[in-house]
């Protein structure tokens, strides 16, 4: 029995944690993968206030898991198969077992979005849907394609282009969606060229990607590209976490939440990227973190 049980360890989660653990509250976190969340696999980690020179999403996740640690917070890789919310006693079944709480946190955070487009799912970890920070070195010297137009697609691209011998951004929309920032980097970068206004079709290749078939959302006309063994990474969006969690209030998907980042079940808080909101940076998950878990500490206090 915990006093509060978070499922999630990214920065929202990992805010909550020590936040509540500071409480004096006794703190699970549960993460199906790996502590960072969709944050830790990053190449860089840019415009979050106080962060060390050179940040990546690696050694920023590392940082966070170790800040829990000192506070004695478990941390169990398991992954969360039904919950309970109602009643006094939450109750959050795993693949390891069933914890119980006085109250939740949801900090489940999203799934990157799949294209759905021919021989995506056939060639997944060979060319395609691959982690950029990890992999752009095997794709050294060779072409790789970034498929997207906002902040996150554009800032992978500007570090991938620095391993390959050309980059090609493919974005739907006329021009980027991202902030100037990255914008002016992509056109001070000799070996990025941007395809506007396409779609990436289909995907072929025995074992590795070999081509690729765009098509022009002005004209609907479509080209296959030769690129043996190309690199090919998708930010497509991404969708948030929110299968077990039917009987909370929801609009688009997400998790509806009050000032206090409370949903409609009282003891069951959200916070991050799963929560309805406009902005998604790791500055407003940090901060619902510990909002959510600040709150969360005095229902438990009221409860006793």
């Amino acid at each position: 029995m915990y006093d509060i049980c978070i499922i999630g360890a990214g920065p929202a989660g990992i805010s909550s944690a020590v936040y509540a653990a500071s409480r004096g509250l006794d703190t699970v976190v549960l993460e199906e993968k790996e502590v960072g969340g969709l944050l830790g696999g990053v190449s860089t980690v840019t415009h979050y206030s106080g962060i060390i020179e050179g940040e990546t999403g690696a050694s920023f996740a590392e940082r966070l898991k170790k800040q829990a640690e000192s506070y004695g917070i478990e941390i169990r890789k398991e992954k969360a198969s039904a919950v309970e919310l109602t009643g006094d006693v939450k109750r959050i079944t795993t693949d390891g077992g069933i914890y119980e709480a006085k109250a939740v946190i949801i900090a489940a955070g999203t799934t990157p979005k799949k294209l759905g487009i021919p021989g995506e799912a056939e060639l997944e970890g060979h060319g395609v849907g691959m982690n950029a920070a990890k992999a752009a070195k095997e794709y050294e010297g060779k072409d790789i394609f970034v498929v997207g137009g906002a902040d996150g697609a554009v800032k992978e691209a500007l570090f991938l282009a620095g391993y390959a011998r050309k980059l090609t951004i493919i974005h739907f929309e006329d021009k980027l969606g991202a902030i100037p920032e990255f914008t002016e980097k992509v056109k001070k970068t000799e070996n990025i060229e941007l395809r506007l206004h396409t779609r990436l079709a289909a995907l072929q290749g025995d074992g590795r990607v070999d081509f690729l078939t765009l098509r022009d959302e002005h004209t609907k006309e479509s080209e296959t590209i030769r690129c043996d063994g190309c690199g090919v990474f998708i930010y497509a969006g991404s969708i948030p976490n929110t299968e077990l969690y039917p009987e909370l209030e929801q609009a688009d998907g997400y998790l509806v939440t009050d000032d206090r980042q409370m949903t409609n079940i009282p003891g069951v808080y959200a916070a991050g990227d799963i929560c309805a909101k406009q902005v998604r940076q790791a500055a407003t998950a940090v901060a619902e973190g510990a909002v959510a878990a600040i709150n969360a500490a005095a229902w438990c206090r009221s409860s006793e």
